[in-house]
């Protein structure tokens, strides 16, 4: 038995992003985060801006991940079969109402 990687083709998981899905540039995932949630780029912006050099590829990474959960119709199945019969669920339009705030006004 070899100590080598194996060269045979790993599978797909469906839960990760690979390298060339998502956004591919800084520019593109603010463009992302931008159009799904707002506050998201500002949270991505104050991470990145108070992030040391070292650690700007995990922030950029953690932020892709982000990005992906918002947008996969698949997370969001899971996460509503998770919580269908323990948690009533409350649209964020509601939610943001009841503060007198809309989701423009989030961010």
């Amino acid at each position: 038995m070899s100590a080598l990687p194996s060269h045979e083709a790993q599978p797909v998981n469906p839960h990760r992003l690979t390298p060339g899905q998502g956004p591919q540039t800084v520019r593109e995932l603010r463009a992302a985060l931008a159009a799904v949630a707002p506050a998201d780029l500002v949270a991505f912006n104050e991470a990145l801006d108070n992030s040391p050099l070292g650690a700007v590829d995990d922030v950029i990474t953690e932020w892709r991940h982000v990005w992906a959960l918002r947008t996969r119709p698949e997370v969001e199945e899971a996460i509503a079969a998770e919580l269908a019969d323990s948690v009533p669920l409350v649209p964020a339009a509601d939610v943001f109402a009841r503060f007198g705030l809309t989701d423009e006004s989030a961010a």
